[in-house]
């Protein structure tokens, strides 16, 4: 098993694009267990105004056959430092990137953005998706 980041010295990717996450063989497949990332000092850039934007991202993921390497996951987080975009579109990148690149059985991304004009944001996807009941309205 050959890892692009693992054990050498990288150029940060500049996009999340750019970035690739690496995957090893999960050796666990016989049984359910939680995996759980915590980064502390995530920040992107504003869409509107190019400030950046401070998060906490909290991924927690259930292997299925691939489990995802830590430094590459470091990495492509690093490189949301120059991406523009509403925090609800980068937790749902983030979220759509790793189901493509391990394919989880199950996996939650948690971004809960410092507060700006005294309001926080917190933003959580999962997949597979939560159902959520149609609301009717009884007449």
């Amino acid at each position: 098993m050959e890892f692009q980041h693992l054990g050498k010295s990288v150029n940060h990717p500049q996009t999340p694009k750019e970035a690739t996450l690496e995957t090893f063989e999960n050796q666990y497949q016989n049984r359910n267990y939680l995996i759980q990332f915590d980064s502390e000092d995530f920040t992107s850039l504003c869409p509107i105004t190019g400030q950046p934007d401070f998060a906490n991202i909290s991924i927690q993921y259930i292997p299925d056959k691939q489990c995802v390497e830590t430094k590459s996951l470091k990495y492509y987080l690093h490189s949301y430092r120059n991406f523009s975009g509403f925090n609800e579109k980068i937790i749902n990148t983030i979220l759509d990137d790793l189901v493509e690149a391990c394919q989880p059985r199950w996996v939650q991304v948690k971004g809960k953005f410092a507060a700006r004009g005294g309001i926080t944001l917190t933003t959580t996807v999962e997949y597979p998706s939560i159902d959520i009941p149609s609301q009717t309205k009884e007449k």
